[in-house]
């Protein structure tokens, strides 16, 4: 009879406690849609997708890891020429994110050498 009576307290209590929390959840979404944060987020998590890597800027420009930036820059030029001629802009506009990329990096190795 106890053990009855506690599984129907357990049960009444998650019904209750399973309400309140999607209750909470729809006014938290409620709220972010009202201040403009829910936008915004999403908008920073599509930034932070389109965010390239060492290694896709590396594999665009055809480097290895040990290459120096003189190397960078001459393979640069070289895609970057070849693609405003008869190229698209789309691989253009790649190479030129992965140079950005890599500049970055190789100025924070220098940095921390020097």
């Amino acid at each position: 009879m106890a053990a009855k009576l506690i599984a129907n307290l357990i049960i009444m209590g998650s019904g209750i406690l399973g309400r309140a929390v999607l209750q909470a959840y729809r006014k938290a979404l409620e709220n972010a849609n009202k201040t403009g944060v829910a936008h915004e987020t999403i908008n920073n998590m599509r930034r932070a997708s389109k965010t390239m890597t060492e290694q896709e800027a590396r594999q665009i420009l055809g480097i290895t890891e040990h290459s120096t930036w003189e190397e960078v820059m001459q393979k640069y030029d070289t895609l970057f020429e070849k693609n405003a001629k008869s190229g698209s802009f789309y691989l253009q506009s790649k190479v030129h994110r992965a140079k950005e990329c890599l500049e970055a990096v190789y100025q924070k190795n220098n940095e921390g050498t020097a």
